[in-house]
C-alpha cells in the first residue's frame, strides 16, 4: 500500500499547516538538502523535446529514499484549455525498492520554485529589497509572489504580462494578501526601480524579455522562465556584467540563461553559497542573477516535506499501486480464478453497472 496525495491534497496539507508556516518548512527543507549536497545522486534531467514542448523526467537519491518527478512543458496548452505544466512524482524506499509515496506534483512544483527563488534571493537581493517586478503572469506568477512575501517580506509588486487577463487574473488571486500591485504599461516600466526583478515567461524561443539597459545596479534578477535549450530571457550583455548563480552547473549550462555564454565562464551553485563556501551578493551594487531551471533535489524535498505533513495531518489515502501477491515468489497467484465469495463480489458488480 501507497500513500497517495492528490492535488486536492496537497491544497489541503498547505490550508491545515497554514500557508506560511508551509512555506518557511518547505524553504527549510531546501536548505537542509541543499547544504547535503555530497549525498545525492546528481544528474541533469532527462528531456524528450518535440515541437511543442518538452516531457521530463528528473530523478535523484540520498541513499535511503529515491525520488523521481515526471513533468512536462507545453507553452501551447493554454490554446486547448490546457496547462502548460503538469507533473507527479514518488517517493521510495532504497533498501527495498518499494515505493512510499506518489504524489501529483503540479502544485507541489510550483511551491518548489518559488520556495528556492526565495531562498537564493534571500542570500543574493539587497537586505532592504521590498520591491519586486513580476514580469509573465502565468501559473507560476502567484507563487513566486506569496513565496518572496513570506520568506523576505517583499510587499511591494510591479507587474506586467501581454496578456490582459492574466493580469486581472493575478491581482484577483492576489486581492487578499496584503500587497501593493502596480500595473505597468510593459516589461521596461515594471522593471524600474524594483530592487528584485523576477522573469517567468511562457514562449519556447530565445527572447529578450529584460534587456542590458533596463536593469540598475544592486538588481537581484530572479530569472525563472529561461529552464531549457533554446530559450532564453536575458540579454546576454546583461549576463556579461552580472554575478550568476545557479542550482546545478551542467544542467543550467544546457537549459538556462547561460546557455549563452561559453562552458568555461565563471558562476557560483547555490549549494556554496548556503554551505558559506562561496559569497553570495558581492556589493550593494552588484547586479546577481539566479538563473534557475529546477534541478530534482528540490523535487525530492518537497516530496519529503509532504510525505512528513500528510503523517503529521492525517491527509491522504493508501492506494493498492503495485503487485501483492500472498506469496511474494508467486506472482503468477494472482492470475488464479477468484473464489467464489470474490466471484459473487465481481458478478453483483458487473450486474449493477449502467448500460
Amino acid at each position: 500500500m501507497v500513500t497517495f496525495l492528490s492535488a486536492r491534497d496537497v491544497a489541503r496539507i498547505v490550508g491545515e499547516v497554514g500557508a506560511r508556516r508551509f512555506w518557511l518548512l518547505l524553504v527549510d527543507y531546501l536548505r537542509h538538502d541543499f547544504m547535503r549536497w555530497d549525498a545525492f545522486e546528481k544528474s541533469p534531467r532527462y528531456a524528450s523535446h518535440s515541437p511543442r514542448g518538452v516531457i521530463e523526467l528528473m530523478p535523484t537519491s540520498d541513499g535511503e529514499a529515491f525520488a523521481f518527478k515526471y513533468v512536462n512543458g507545453h507553452p501551447g496548452n493554454t490554446h486547448f484549455n490546457l496547462q502548460t505544466v503538469v507533473a507527479f512524482g514518488a517517493l521510495a524506499d532504497v533498501e527495498t525498492g518499494y515505493p512510499t509515496l506518489i504524489a501529483d506534483m503540479t502544485l507541489a512544483t510550483a511551491f518548489r520554485t518559488g520556495a528556492t527563488s526565495a531562498l537564493a534571493a534571500a542570500h543574493l537581493a539587497r537586505p532592504d529589497s521590498k520591491t519586486m517586478a513580476l514580469i509573465g503572469l502565468g501559473a507560476q506568477s502567484e507563487f513566486q509572489a506569496c513565496a518572496f512575501h513570506a520568506v523576505l517580506g517583499v510587499d511591494r509588486l510591479r507587474v506586467f504580462d501581454v496578456d490582459p487577463d492574466a493580469v486581472e487574473k493575478f491581482e484577483r488571486n492576489m486581492a487578499d494578501f496584503g500587497l501593493t500591485i502596480i500595473r505597468c504599461a510593459d516589461a521596461r516600466s515594471a522593471a524600474s526601480g524594483a530592487d528584485i526583478i523576477t522573469t517567468i515567461t511562457a514562449d519556447k524561443k530565445c527572447a529578450t524579455i529584460l534587456a542590458d539597459d533596463m536593469v540598475g545596479p544592486g538588481t537581484h534578477i530572479n530569472a525563472v522562465g529561461g529552464d531549457c535549450p533554446g530559450k532564453t530571457e536575458l540579454a546576454r550583455d546583461l549576463l556579461l556584467r552580472s554575478e550568476i548563480f545557479v542550482e546545478y552547473a551542467p544542467q543550467t549550462r544546457s537549459e538556462g540563461e547561460i546557455q549563452q555564454l561559453g562552458p568555461e565562464h565563471p558562476l557560483t551553485e547555490l549549494r556554496e553559497i548556503l554551505a558559506g563556501h562561496r559569497p553570495g551578493r558581492t556589493s550593494k551594487d552588484a547586479i546577481t542573477i539566479f538563473d534557475s531551471v529546477g534541478f530534482a533535489i528540490e523535487d525530492f524535498s518537497v516530496l519529503r516535506l509532504l510525505r512528513d505533513l500528510a503523517r503529521e495531518t492525517g491527509v491522504g489515502r493508501t492506494i493498492e499501486l503495485i503487485a501483492e501477491p500472498a506469496d511474494p515468489k508467486d506472482l503468477f497467484s494472482l492470475l488464479h480464478p477468484l473464489d467464489a465469495e470474490q466471484e459473487n463480489d465481481a458478478t453483483l458488480v458487473r450486474t449493477e453497472q449502467p448500460a
